[in-house]
């Protein structure tokens, strides 16, 4: 599948992504650098095998190394919790842009990211454990044409069902 391009003036025409125009607006926020790195092929494609075959949210696929571009981690690391929170959320919007250009839809659902750290003043909010240092959960996806592969919970029900038939049949 070709990459999908989200530039700044497609991001504030959605109608999601134009409520954070206050992100766009800050000089100090890396939301330039967010864009050049999800116009990645090979993120996008990570976004989408991480739903696919790791049954995660797209944004665990690249997640680590977002967290390390310098900019979005000198970011985080500050300790302004309200636009840390918006600039995720920004993200967030982002990231659904790009999966719906793809042929995903949004489930209703959040994936876990990461275990946040006890609250401490003057410390910026983090996570202690789990994939993401920063990020706490993120939105997970499913193709609008339908899954190729079923979940572990449908195929345990789909087995468990199979089985109960088995032993019904036996039985008669």
């Amino acid at each position: 599948m070709p990459k999908v391009k989200i530039t700044r003036k497609k991001f504030l025409e959605d109608s999601q992504g134009r409520t954070f125009s206050d992100v766009f607006n800050e000089t100090d926020e890396p939301f330039d650098a967010v864009l050049q790195f999800f116009d990645c092929p090979d993120r996008q494609r990570r976004m989408e095998e991480s739903e696919l075959h790791h049954d995660r949210s797209p944004l665990a696929g690249v997640v680590r190394e977002l967290e390390s571009l310098p900019e979005v981690n000198q970011f985080l690391s500050g300790v302004h919790f309200q636009r840390s929170m918006r600039f995720r959320q920004a993200i967030g919007v982002l990231v659904r842009m790009i999966m719906e250009a793809r042929g995903w839809e949004k489930t209703g659902r959040k994936g876990s990211l990461g275990v946040r750290s006890p609250r401490k003043s003057r410390t910026p909010r983090h996570n202690t454990g789990g994939l993401a240092f920063w990020f706490i959960r993120a939105e997970r996806y499913r193709k609008t044409d339908g899954m190729p592969f079923l979940s572990v919970k449908d195929r345990c029900e789909q087995f468990e069902n199979s089985v109960d038939s088995q032993n019904l049949s036996m039985e008669a």
